[in-house]
């Protein structure tokens, strides 16, 4: 990937994985019942399911492309719009009120592992939001598979960091989420939004 480019992705992947969502606030609770180490197990099994989901989607887009160039430009503005509307719907959104659940079972390290996996999993929408996300940061003149891996890499990295430090700072952060909650949604909104209409106008 060119370096402008995978920058670009890298800040996008931030704010994704900044933005809340069931596998943030469940590195959270497991940071607030269990601590941050064992919760890694949590956030491991997050972004291997994350991982499946992005292979997937690259595997679709790779079929995508390879049987027609043109439909690059498509995916790019469909994608586009997906972006946009995500924006808009997480800027009109309140802020989180995080509650641990009252007399859980303590949980294995596998099933940590588990849960963290099945939440990253079992969203249907994470499959749709990849395949508008991805086709943003692709370039047809490039080998698609190293492209593919590093945006793959970096998302996986980002992701890791992010939880884990979310479940260090889990009980410093439960109370920000709800007061401030609805600024940063706000911001991560308009990241998206901006993402959303810069990027096919840009290629």
């Amino acid at each position: 990937m060119a370096l402008d480019t995978w920058l670009i992705y890298l800040l996008a992947s931030i704010g994704l994985s900044l933005t809340p969502g069931p596998n943030s606030l469940l590195a959270l609770t497991h940071g607030a019942l269990y601590g941050a180490r064992r919760t890694l197990f949590t956030i491991v099994g997050g972004v291997f399911g994350f991982s499946a989901l992005i292979a997937l989607t690259m595997f679709g887009l790779s079929a995508l492309l390879q049987a027609s160039a043109s439909l690059l430009g498509v995916l790019k503005w469909l994608g586009g719009a997906y972006l946009l509307w995500l924006g808009i719907q997480l800027w009109r959104s309140p802020a989180l009120h995080l509650e641990q659940p009252q007399g859980s079972a303590r949980l294995s390290n596998a099933g940590l592992f588990r849960q963290g996996c099945l939440s990253a999993m079992a969203n249907p929408k994470v499959l749709l939001f990849y395949g508008a996300f991805l086709p943003q940061f692709i370039d047809p003149q490039r080998g698609l598979l190293l492209q593919f891996v590093v945006m793959a890499a970096t998302f996986a990295s980002v992701e890791c960091l992010v939880e884990y430090l979310l479940a260090r700072l889990a009980f410093r952060i439960r109370p920000w989420l709800a007061k401030g909650g609805r600024g940063f949604n706000r911001c991560c909104g308009g990241l998206f939004a901006v993402i959303g209409v810069a990027l096919p106008l840009g290629r």
